[in-house]
């Protein structure tokens, strides 16, 4: 149920205008949801390193590798037409929101996928292959965005996360993972994909029609 909810609540969210209070508002509703969810069904799992200590150093390595990697798959992406399309109407609210705002509900919902996806989700499937199943779950999930580059990306980083949740038994190493992953796409990779005023961010909206982000009543920034 906390899947459909917060599968809904993102596609919803990510069709309402950069900037916007509602974006705000919705995209910290879906990690209520995630975070409630996965709390909901147990007792969560840090985790320990094949030392016994906590996974920290190699969770932060992982995430600037994948991010280097993500960069490289980044500097093609601009010139295949429908990524390239599709990674700059996410980073749209990136370039045009406040911040400090859309970090901390990009690491807040970091945090709760990986709490609900790599901590509750996976521990459901036990044994009947859960790395599989919870990184299905997930990119299912993000379907609703209808963005595909973020449906890629779900797919490769749901693997690895849940790679991570299976060495280690707990969410606390693909957290960090997820966390510093995000952070380094956020900050770092709006500058390959400027913001194009004639693209929508609704998928349904059509190219003419597209509206210039930050103009909305309740926008909590200008353009």
């Amino acid at each position: 149920m906390s899947a459909l909810a917060g599968a809904g609540l993102l596609g919803t969210s990510l069709t309402t205008e950069p900037g916007s209070s509602r974006f705000y508002g919705m995209t910290l509703g879906v990690a209520g949801i995630y975070t409630a969810g996965g709390l909901a069904s147990g007792p969560l799992h840090l985790g320990r390193g094949p030392a016994g200590a906590r996974p920290v150093a190699g969770a932060v390595g992982l995430g600037v590798g994948s991010f280097a990697i993500f960069y490289g798959c980044a500097l093609v992406a601009r010139h295949i037409p429908f990524l390239n399309r599709a990674i700059t109407r996410i980073l749209a609210y990136a370039h045009h929101g406040a911040p400090a705002l859309v970090l901390g509900t990009t690491l807040a919902n970091g945090v709760a996928e990986e709490i609900y996806f790599r901590g509750a989700l996976y521990e459901a499937f036990g044994g009947r292959r859960p790395v599989a199943w919870s990184t299905a779950a997930w990119a299912v999930a993000t379907t609703a965005t209808r963005n595909p580059a973020l449906v890629l990306a779900s797919v490769v980083m749901g693997t690895l996360f849940a790679l991570q949740r299976r060495a280690t038994g707990g969410v606390l190493a693909p957290a960090i993972t997820h966390v510093v992953w995000s952070t380094l796409m956020l900050r770092l990779l709006p500058p390959l994909f400027p913001p194009n005023p004639d693209e929508p961010v609704n998928p349904d909206e059509p190219e003419d029609a597209a509206r210039v982000p930050g103009r909305d009543p309740d926008s909590t920034d200008t353009v």
